[in-house]
């Protein structure tokens, strides 16, 4: 039986219940990439319907250990998207002018207008995680940040923005094979930091905190999807259905002509 994707508001993940090596769904990696280039095009159409439309917007999270993916799914997944009508925002540690304000300015700024998709690449999650984990603020203060974000998200859902959040599962083993062999590559290598190996020393912390964050922000509004992410053909295949999906359930339609006639010469 596939594991689920979706999980549903009040659900008590516990992510050593998803297998991170699944691939249940479509278990033949051919099928699977003619899968993606189908729902690669499929999004360009729907963006620039997304775009006439001017109703809605589109905010794509991606959450998820170092190596787990979330730069090739931008890549791959989101190929095919028009760059006028979308934008990749990272996250990283918050500059002297972010910490000068609340924990969710500077995310609430690069939330993308209507018409337009926006994908975070980490996101206002690293302030319950990787602040957690790390040290980086006291208990009483990132136990406090989930009742925001959720706030933050219902807000974002009442203007028009669909979320979609993704938690890109990978196991611990196979984050080692990447990060070795990205030490391998001189195309890659750069991007190796000596915290990716200091973070793997606290695994279960940081599956703790995924594990509370998915489950205390996981909405009607903005619910999680957890997904098997060791081969990046399956994670691919998924995260690009559920945005096809997302799009396609906004009803999109063109707007009429401002002119409603064709012009005489």
């Amino acid at each position: 039986m596939p594991q689920p994707i979706l999980i549903r508001p009040g659900t008590r993940v516990r992510l050593r219940d998803f297998d991170p090596d699944d691939t249940s769904l479509c278990g033949e990696k051919g099928a699977a990439h003619r899968k993606v280039e189908r729902h690669v095009r499929r999004m360009a159409d729907l963006q620039h319907l997304l775009f006439a439309d001017a109703g809605h917007a589109l905010l794509i999270v991606l959450q998820g250990m170092d190596a787990s993916g979330k730069d090739g799914t931008i890549r791959h997944v989101m190929s095919g998207l028009n760059p006028l009508g979308c934008r990749a925002m990272s996250f990283k540690a918050p500059t002297p002018e972010e910490r000068a304000h609340d924990f969710l300015w500077r995310v609430h700024r690069e939330v993308p207008p209507l018409g337009w998709i926006g994908i975070f690449n980490r996101s206002h999650y690293e302030d319950v995680v990787a602040a957690r984990v790390r040290g980086l603020v006291p208990r009483p203060v990132w136990r406090g940040r989930y009742e925001p974000i959720n706030d933050f998200e219902k807000l974002l859902a009442k203007s028009g923005v669909t979320l979609l959040k993704f938690f890109l599962h990978i196991s611990k083993q196979e984050q080692k094979k990447r990060l070795e062999e990205r030490l391998k590559d001189p195309r890659h290598a750069w991007k190796v930091d000596p915290v990716d190996w200091e973070d793997r020393k606290r695994w279960k912390e940081f599956m703790a905190a995924y594990e509370d964050a998915i489950t205390r922000c996981g909405t009607a509004w903005a619910p999680w999807h957890v997904i098997p992410a060791d081969h990046k053909w399956y994670r691919d295949l998924l995260v690009s259905e559920r945005i096809v999906l997302a799009l396609e359930g906004m009803k999109l339609k063109f707007p009429r002509p401002a002119v409603g006639k064709p012009l005489r010469s």
